[in-house]
């Protein structure tokens, strides 16, 4: 499957509102997607509590893995850009 590796955007890492917003955006798109951090267990992008098992803080490289390219790419961009400056 497709993955990219990317490091986390929003300054305090992945908590409870990103991790929401990238959970409902996974959903939406379908599909297995699975969020890990290097050399960590994946876990399912649809689930904002297990993406915040994760302990990623702002920095933190996680790969993001799905069955489509486009999808790996759109969740990527979440998981890069500040979701608690918007």
């Amino acid at each position: 499957m497709p993955s990219t590796t990317v490091a986390v955007g929003s300054a305090v890492g992945l908590h409870a509102r990103p991790a929401t917003i990238i959970a409902e955006a996974a959903a939406d798109a379908g599909g297995l997607i699975t969020l890990a951090v290097e050399g960590g267990e994946p876990v399912d992008a649809g689930s904002a509590l297990m993406i915040m098992t994760l302990g990623a803080e702002k920095g933190t490289n996680v790969v993001v893995t799905a069955e489509d390219p486009a999808t790996v790419d759109a969740i990527a961009k979440l998981v890069a850009t500040d979701l608690d400056a918007e």
